[in-house]
């Protein structure tokens, strides 16, 4: 016996009601009799309203829908007249002005366009990029005014929140403790969809505390029970057959993540998270930073599978052969792009970037090679549907002979991006050590050191007087070195990699000597006070003091102000931790802090006449 979802309390999501696609009008035989009378008294008011938008922003309306009346406001009575509609609007293409911009501008129309018709439709544009951004930020009451809202007009986007909002309430009510994400992916949140485009989701699972069963059998389970789920989604909404459901467990997306695959790295690019317990969002945070990076094992892996798939294409037949020649020619592709480093892209974007990457910026390749990867991808793309009914022996040799030459020109390009990622990497890492160093000393009062001086000069001052471990010099020792070594073409691929590695431990010491050195610094300059039960902060820097008002709350009050000549505060104005870590970075902690009398004036007018001056805290 199936679970009954449709008490879930979501507005037209019991009704089985088929979701109207582009322009079509609602399917009135399917809504809810409480609806339907409502429906048809506003019936020509919505069509008018509908064919006017439509007529001015086609291009834009993603969808409209009927919102579910609002909550009354305690005392007051439902106002019974008034018709809510949202419009969604596909900002996807908007070039020509911002967002916030396109957003303000259709809204005002579109309102008055509305009070045209009737003073009581209520209009609420929502732009793509709006509603995205809310899911990044937790935020998904838009997701739940969408899914119990009745669609009017709908490219595809309604339903697609709609069923993904109705499934995904499904998955967390019965897995919530096993759900880690659940992501919307896929040609709806690329800007590439089309109506009979499928509507992906991704699901994570948490399989780290896996004890009653294996994890392939935990997938296998609740992949069974959650596509299930998926089908009377689909009965619920009228959205059948549409709804594409991958799930993963999260040792293998990790593993994925190593092995720099990219449907996961698309995934993490364009995914929209409909619910994330902290995993995704700092995923594809890292991801923009640049700090998700495939290893080296990787990079190989992609760059030698292309000649290895090359030698099978003889053997096979032409639609494996096919399958093979893509393959061989978009690996290297990615891997000549990742060790560039660009997370490799999807198939279809892999030409592309290319040809401004390697032809266009660093000329190091061929438009004509390129060419080659873009007929092999679109020759692929119509056998894959029925476009090309079959190879003949002639195209199967040019494709062949194409990607030979192909990946002859690839083997040159790998050469030349590593000689500049060597040289890049070994000057970077050099150049920074240096300058850490010199930091480190300004820091110990020495302003200026030559490059010839400064090993001695770390070695006397930080070193020999047990400031610093010795074993950092013997790897300041192995850098400098290195750095000459490379000068003069000795210095060989596996060195280059230690260099790096021992750098890296060298960096994140001297960051951490110098943030305790600071942090010990910057307590000369504060004065902590108490004030009722609570504890302030005066952080008093140069000519600037900025007031913490109390250091205990997650969400710090900040004030800050200049101080005059006589010591005391001028005008007390807002501040933000951000001012504060800005004007930090700015200034030079002094040695020492002097305070003058008038202060302890103004730490009353700050605090409160009781307040009470802490000492040797």
């Amino acid at each position: 016996m199936k679970k009954d979802y449709s008490k879930e309390k979501i507005p037209y999501a019991d009704s089985k009601a088929g979701l109207p696609k582009g322009n079509k009008d609602i399917d009135f035989s399917k809504i809810p009799k409480a609806d339907k009378e409502k429906l048809k008294a506003i019936k020509s008011k919505l069509d008018t309203f509908k064919k006017k938008v439509n007529e001015k922003f086609s291009n834009y309306i993603a969808g409209i829908a009927l919102l579910p009346p609002p909550r009354p406001e305690e005392g007051k009575k439902p106002e019974k007249n008034k018709i809510g509609l949202l419009i969604l609007v596909d900002d996807s293409d908007s070039k020509k002005m911002p967002k916030e911009e396109l957003k303000n501008k259709l809204g005002t129309i579109i309102k008055s366009i509305a009070e045209k018709i009737d003073k009581d439709i209520e209009t609420r544009v929502v732009i793509l990029s709006e509603l995205w951004q809310s899911c990044y930020d937790g935020k998904h009451d838009l997701l739940k005014l969408i899914a119990m809202s009745a669609p009017i007009q709908d490219k595809g986007m309604l339903q697609a929140i709609k069923i993904a909002e109705i499934h995904k309430t499904m998955v967390l009510k019965k897995f919530e403790k096993y759900i880690i994400s659940y992501v919307l992916a896929g040609s709806l949140v690329q800007g590439r969809a089309t109506k009979t485009s499928d509507i992906d989701v991704w699901i994570v699972i948490d399989d780290t505390d896996v004890k009653r069963m294996t994890r392939a059998e935990l997938k296998d389970k609740l992949r069974a029970i959650i596509i299930g789920m998926g089908i009377e989604a689909g009965e619920m909404t009228g959205v059948k057959n549409k709804l594409n459901i991958q799930v993963y467990i999260l040792t293998d997306f990790w593993d994925s993540l190593k092995e720099a695959n990219p449907i996961i790295f698309t995934l993490l690019r364009d995914g929209v998270p409909f619910y994330d317990r902290g995993i995704f969002m700092p995923w594809k945070q890292l991801l923009r930073m640049g700090k998700i990076k495939p290893s080296y094992e990787a990079i190989d892996m992609f760059m030698v599978s292309g000649e290895q798939m090359l030698k099978r294409v003889h053997l096979k037949l032409k639609d494996i052969g096919m399958e093979d020649i893509f393959y061989a020619l978009l690996t290297p592709s990615q891997a000549a792009l990742m060790l560039y480093g660009i997370p490799p892209p999807a198939p279809k974007e892999t030409p592309d970037l290319m040809r401004e990457i390697f032809v266009k910026k660093e000329k190091l390749f061929e438009d004509k090679y390129v060419n080659i990867l873009e007929n092999v991808i679109q020759t692929r793309k119509s056998i894959e549907h029925g476009e090309k009914k079959e190879l003949t022996g002639k195209d199967v040799d040019k494709l062949l002979s194409d990607a030979e030459k192909y990946l002859k020109m690839i083997k040159k390009l790998f050469s030349k991006i590593e000689t500049i990622k060597e040289e890049e990497s070994m000057l970077h890492v050099y150049d920074t050590v240096v300058t850490m160093i010199r930091d480190v000393l300004r820091l110990e009062g020495i302003e200026k050191v030559s490059d010839i001086e400064i090993v001695n000069t770390f070695e006397n001052e930080m070193i020999s007087l047990g400031k610093i471990p010795a074993k950092f010099l013997r790897i300041l020792n192995t850098i400098i070195k290195a750095k000459k070594d490379y000068d003069e073409k000795k210095l060989t691929k596996p060195e280059v990699e230690k260099v790096k590695k021992e750098s890296r431990e060298f960096i994140k010491f001297l960051v951490e000597y110098m943030q305790r050195k600071r942090g010990k610094e910057l307590e000369k300059t504060r004065i902590r006070v108490k004030h009722g039960n609570r504890f302030g902060e005066v952080i008093l820097l140069g000519d600037i003091a900025y007031i913490i008002h109390d250091i205990d709350h997650e969400e710090k009050e900040l004030s800050k102000a200049k101080i005059k000549s006589d010591g005391s505060l001028d005008t007390i104005e807002k501040a933000s931790l951000e001012e504060l870590e800005k004007t930090l970075s700015k200034t030079e902690i002094p040695s020492k802090v002097f305070i003058k009398e008038p202060i302890f004036e103004d730490l009353k007018r700050v605090f409160g006449k009781d307040v009470e001056v802490l000492v040797n805290y």
